[in-house]
């Protein structure tokens, strides 16, 4: 038996990696004549391949939009910063640094003295001392200046020079945001195991059976669901008694380790997942009983015409933020043509999206105002902060505020994020953590739940959980997975779920996005630039990414038109996707790439009932307990 415990890894990053070459541009559009079969998809090396060069990209991407955002916040701080005495101007320069921690170390001149704030230790004064002469040398005539990262102490830096007609300023600023980007996403594309150290104790097997397989490298977790070996799940026809429970913690030397109504996680000392099983079945007579799986996050420039096909679509102007990081990095918006579905509606600040995730940097200055009070199910004393920075990223894809001249733009102007933090600070979280916070979610007012998370085991809690939503009128959405496979992942295959493939910029399928005839719909999934821990921007890749597309434009439609059921709302959002690969419905696209002028303009004429595809869920649900 191969046995595995779940905890974060730190994978150093190498020079290399941080030197690489730039990657093709996404300039090319187009979609593919026809979707190949499972047969000819890339085989498992070249998908590790492609992930890696997926990986790369995603770094390179979150580099640039590091170095703008730097460049940006100085050119404020010259154009707006008082020219005084050395103190005052000392003070001042030392809140800039204060306000912005990647910044290690500054200087400040102009026509009436300098200041100096923050610290370079002595290997990093070695390292960085010729790139800050070559800053200096470059402000002085006038000139911007941006050196190539460098690596001093083990950390990665590079230097920067600003200048305005007053004054100038060079700094070192850290590049910590490119290392934990490689670092979450060889987790989140699945270029590692599970890793083999941790709080969990954790068992391989291939989904739906109790065949125990081991999972050696990435490419293997397309054909392995994970769960706690010393833990069940138990639904009981009511509530146990305390009689009842200490009853059962003498026979199997067992804790409850979670409560919510009649469903029970059991721990055991000195039995395993099967043992228990066995044992609640034929004793108990319960409604389920089942292991208790992992849940996973789902996670992995030029704009040529889009402009011009946003105007196309919906008729009219197109609004373009004024977002710094946009115009230039923001391929995803205006590809679904968000910024002419804009003109149709913006959001509503009475909808509320809970993201059910690592949680969210509430203090991020591109999401203030956007945040409801979320719950946090794996530490409920403390509050839903984001400690790894997935969901933070997911966040910012739906809610970023709109031109506000900061960062990046959100595909909604008004909708409120509900922080749900069921996954810990190694991006894992276990089935009962992501059912208790779909149910707390649904009784807390959320109108939308985005799941930017899964694995491919079927869990009788969860889906317990999303029905209790879906009965209240609640639409869900889920990944489907980095793991380029057709086999069903969970909770997106759920018959209530809308489950979401990612794309590339020329409208092919991401080749790290799962696909099967169980998909919905397609969303941008590549190079995605959201908000980011640290109050940073980062460039991420996955289906994680894709999904909060899906999620924001659920929640556009429902301000546009509140009156829909959520089952209307989720045809509707099929029925008006842009159709990809083979004509109609796809295993790769599902109904295709979600077009948000076209959903909104539907949503607008809508009146009275929206003929549904019943079919759709009939398929679903025989698929479901076909794999039972």
């Amino acid at each position: 038996m191969r046995r595995y415990a779940w905890a974060g890894i730190a994978f150093g990053i190498a020079a290399v990696l941080l030197a690489i070459p730039l990657l093709p541009s996404f300039t090319h559009r187009g979609s593919r004549d026809s979707a190949p079969p499972p047969s000819a998809l890339p085989p498992a090396r070249a998908e590790a391949s492609y992930k890696l060069q997926t990986m790369k990209n995603d770094m390179q991407a979150t580099e640039r939009l590091a170095r703008a955002q730097v460049a940006k916040d100085f050119r404020v701080f010259l154009t707006q910063s008082r020219l005084g005495s050395p103190s005052n101007n000392q003070s001042e320069l030392s809140a800039f640094l204060q306000k912005h921690p990647e910044i290690v170390y500054a200087e400040w001149k102009h026509r009436g003295g300098a200041a100096k704030a923050g610290k370079l230790k002595a290997g990093e004064i070695k390292e960085a001392s010729s790139y800050l002469a070559q800053a200096r040398a470059a402000v002085r005539k006038s000139r911007s200046f941006s050196s190539p990262v460098f690596q001093a102490k083990e950390k990665s830096y590079f230097a920067i020079g600003e200048h305005s007609e007053k004054n100038s300023i060079v700094a070192v600023v850290s590049a910590e945001v490119i290392q934990a980007v490689e670092r979450h996403q060889r987790r989140n594309l699945r270029l590692i195991p599970y890793p083999p150290e941790g709080r969990y104790r954790i068992e391989s097997v291939v989904p739906g059976t109790n065949a125990e397989t081991t999972v050696r490298n990435g490419e293997d977790n397309g054909n392995a669901s994970h769960f706690s070996i010393d833990e069940v799940v138990v639904k009981f026809r009511k509530p146990l008694t305390e009689k009842q429970l200490l009853q059962l913690r003498k026979e199997l030397d067992l804790t409850v380790v979670k409560q919510t109504r009649s469903i029970y996680v059991f721990r055991s000392k000195k039995h395993d997942t099967g043992e228990l099983k066995a044992y609640f079945k034929r004793e108990w007579n319960p409604v389920f009983v089942e292991p208790h799986y992992l849940y996973l996050t789902n996670e992995v420039h030029a704009r040529e015409t889009t402009v011009k096909a946003a105007e196309d679509n919906a008729g009219e102007e197109a609004l373009i933020p004024n977002d710094t990081l946009y115009s230039e990095y923001q391929w995803n918006l205006p590809e679904i043509a968000t910024e002419a579905g804009w003109k149709l509606a913006k959001g509503n600040p009475d909808i509320v999206v809970a993201v059910l995730d690592t949680g969210v940097q509430a203090d991020h200055p591109d999401l203030k105002g956007r945040i409801v009070k979320g719950v946090n199910i794996v530490d409920p004393s403390a509050d839903p902060n984001d400690d790894v920075g997935h969901g933070t990223h997911v966040a910012g894809i739906i809610a970023a505020e709109v031109n506000n001249n900061e960062g990046v733009a959100g595909m909604t102007w008004y909708t409120k994020i509900m922080p749900v933090k069921v996954l810990d600070d190694t991006g894992a979280g276990s089935t009962y953590s992501v059912a208790e916070g779909i149910i707390w979610a649904t009784d807390n007012g959320a109108h939308v739940i985005n799941m930017s998370l899964g694995n491919y085991a079927q869990a009788e809690f969860l889906h317990d959980a999303i029905k209790y939503a879906h009965d209240k009128g609640v639409v869900l959405v889920a990944a489907s997975g980095n793991d380029n496979t057709d086999r069903p992942g969970f909770p997106a295959a759920y018959p209530e779920v809308l489950a979401v493939a990612a794309t590339d910029p020329d409208e092919s399928r991401a080749e790290y996005s799962n696909y099967g005839d169980y998909i919905d719909v397609a969303a941008p999934g590549s190079s995605i630039p959201s908000t980011y821990p640290g109050s940073r921007y980062a460039a991420l890749s996955g289906t994680s990414m894709a999904s909060p597309h899906v999620a924001a434009l659920v929640s556009l439609v429902r301000s546009a038109n509140p009156d829909m059921s959520n089952e209307e709302v989720m045809e509707l959002i099929r029925k008006t996707a842009k159709d990809l690969g083979p004509a109609g419905r796809d295993i790769e696209f599902g109904f295709g790439q979600i077009d948000v002028v076209a959903a909104l303009q539907s949503a607008q004429g809508f009146e009275g009932s929206l003929q549904l595809f019943p079919s759709r869920v009939r398929e679903k649900l025989e698929r479901l307990n076909g794999l039972k």
